[in-house]
């Protein structure tokens, strides 16, 4: 049995249908009953939470390994703490832990905590896989769409940096794998897509899958931080993300190795191929214009 805890979230979600197609006896744990209800045909739906001790319990029963994410929050350490002392309780053999690339080497920001975690897990006695995902191309969707749409532009402070951008799905394909064999257990990975693009190429792609134009425009990072603030983002929420901007404006996060290549046994998903495949949500009145 494989439980897929964050079954509503977007990395979550896509481990859930790898593993559903995978035909794998699954189980997918969810925090309310109204997310619950769009659990896939033929997949049992738990209700649990991190927060909640008593929940996690009946969450692993008969449950081998696990798949552990939990949202980027400051209580991230001590929730998916929690999930590991549960599942060691439980007699759970295998935790595929979704970590962040550079919790090896970065002491500020998302990647110092998930560091934690990976040290809490390494010390429990039970098997694990940890991953290292760099930046998603879905947060292309999610942060620089929206401005896209009504301006035709996205900002920011990341200058000339290159990131090795890569697909939630290709992950979830790595994590279903090592979700279902021992080949993975004791590995970390680092996974890094199969290109490096700096801001200005990547709406250089927006403008040719979109047929728009699609504009990066450089601001100061004190700046970008007030336009956070503005629009609500609390205060922690801010300094992470601009803390893990410093990581790759720094030179880290361009890595383009062959790691994820070799795990899925094919070549990665393509910034070019993401962004065709997902045009229509970069149109908006101004972008048209």
């Amino acid at each position: 049995m494989i439980l897929i805890t964050g079954a509503s979230g977007s990395v979550g979600r896509a481990v859930l249908a790898e593993v559903v197609r995978s035909g794998e006896k699954h189980r997918a744990m969810y925090r309310s009953k109204k997310d619950a209800a769009n659990a896939p045909e033929g997949t049992e739906a738990v209700i649990a939470d991190f927060s909640d001790k008593a929940s996690l319990g009946p969450a692993l029963r008969g449950v081998e390994s696990v798949y552990l994410v939990c949202s980027p929050i400051p209580e991230l350490v001590q929730l998916e703490g929690n999930a590991i002392e549960a599942s060691e309780a439980a007699g759970v053999r295998r935790i595929v832990l979704n970590s962040a690339l550079g919790a090896g080497d970065y002491g500020k920001s998302f990647p110092s905590w998930h560091r934690k975690v990976e040290d809490k897990l390494k010390a429990a006695k039970i098997g694990h896989c940890i991953l290292r995902p760099n930046s998603f191309m879905q947060n292309v969707l999610m942060y620089y769409a929206p401005a896209i749409r009504t301006q035709g532009a996205f900002y920011s402070a990341m200058g000339n940096a290159r990131i090795s951008y890569l697909d939630v799905r290709d992950v979830a394909a790595v994590a279903a794998k090592a979700l279902r064999s021992s080949q993975h257990d004791g590995k970390t990975y680092e996974l890094n897509g199969p290109e490096a693009l700096t801001c200005t190429e990547v709406a250089e792609g927006i403008s040719r899958h979109a047929g728009i134009t699609a504009r990066y425009v450089e601001i100061p990072a004190e700046a970008q931080r007030k336009a956070m603030l503005d629009q609500g983002m609390p205060e922690w929420q801010v300094s992470a993300l601009l803390d893990l901007q410093e990581y790759y404006t720094g030179g880290r996060g361009r890595t383009v190795d062959g790691v994820l290549d070799g795990l899925l046994g094919r070549h990665p998903i393509t910034m070019d191929r993401f962004l065709e495949e997902f045009a229509g949500q970069f149109r908006g009145q101004a972008a048209k214009g």
